[in-house]
């Protein structure tokens, strides 16, 4: 199982362009971490021909070591003042019409980073007002209060990601809680934002158990759903049980609609960020 063949869908052109190029260089001048790069996501390509990014704040170490995620894991340094200034910038400067930002976790800090994640709202309400905004957000483990403040930042969309369904998830994820996941999507949606979740396939999860995990993001009010393929980062990491095909992921997406769900991306290379711009579309 440890050593699946890789499928024809899932093998990604890694073609570029001069659009790739200069967001390569603005994510870069401007030292910035995306979750693009750290992530080894598939769609960094395309995406970034695209002149999009998914930024990520908080810096590039992570305090938790979930099983499937492939960013460094360790003690953070410091967070970066200017961090919430230059991500702003770029987004200006890359012309973005929807911007997706999201960060690693920093169970270290007092607030666990929620006070930056205001700034960094703040900075890209000023610079950018005309840009429609998405954070994808850890947990902070459940602390309702902290959820507030970024709540009250006011982004157009606030995601959080399940991950996975309720049986796997102390399996491959290292502190977060299936019912603390579920309650920070419940106190989004009680928000004026739309609240939104991703999850994996591929994990050893079954059709019934991902049926069940959109059943209880719909009771919490969970509006727009992704599902995408799970791909192991490296030997060390989780291995893949299976390479779900892409009938199972349209069949997914047919039923996530038919139950409720305002919009469900799902395919196999289908991100959090994928084309997030589409949640914007009336």
């Amino acid at each position: 199982m440890e050593n699946l063949r890789k499928p024809e869908w899932l093998k990604v052109s890694r073609s570029a362009n001069q659009r790739y190029a200069d967001t390569k260089q603005i994510v870069e001048s401007h030292c910035l971490h995306t979750i693009c790069a750290s992530g080894r996501c598939p769609n960094q390509g395309e995406c970034w021909s695209r002149g999009t990014a998914t930024f990520m704040i908080g810096g590039d170490v992570c305090t938790r070591s979930c099983k499937f995620c492939n960013t460094q894991t360790g003690r953070p340094l410091p967070l970066n003042a200017d961090e919430p200034e230059n991500v702003a910038r770029s987004i200006r400067l890359m012309r973005l019409s929807h911007a997706v930002v999201t960060s690693v976790d920093r169970d270290d800090l007092p607030d666990l980073g929620a006070a930056h994640w205001v700034r960094t709202i703040e900075a890209i309400r000023t610079q950018v007002p005309e840009t429609t905004l998405e954070v994808l957000i850890p947990d902070f483990q459940g602390r309702a209060e902290l959820i507030a403040q970024v709540i009250a930042a006011a982004p157009d969309v606030i995601s959080h990601n399940m991950e996975t369904v309720r049986r796997l998830t102390p399996v491959v994820r290292s502190a977060a809680r299936y019912e603390t996941s579920l309650n920070v999507i419940r106190q989004i949606a009680e928000s004026t934002c739309i609240a939104k979740s991703g999850i994996m396939v591929g994990l050893g999860e079954t059709p019934a158990e991902v049926e069940t995990l959109m059943d209880d993001l719909l009771a919490a009010g969970c509006e727009v759903l992704t599902i995408g393929q799970y791909l192991r980062p490296t030997l060390r990491h989780y291995p893949v049980k299976e390479y779900v095909p892409p009938a199972q992921f349209e069949e997914y997406a047919r039923i996530g609609q038919a139950k409720g769900f305002r919009q469900v991306e799902s395919a196999p290379l289908v991100r959090s960020s994928y084309h997030a711009e589409k949640v914007m579309t009336p």
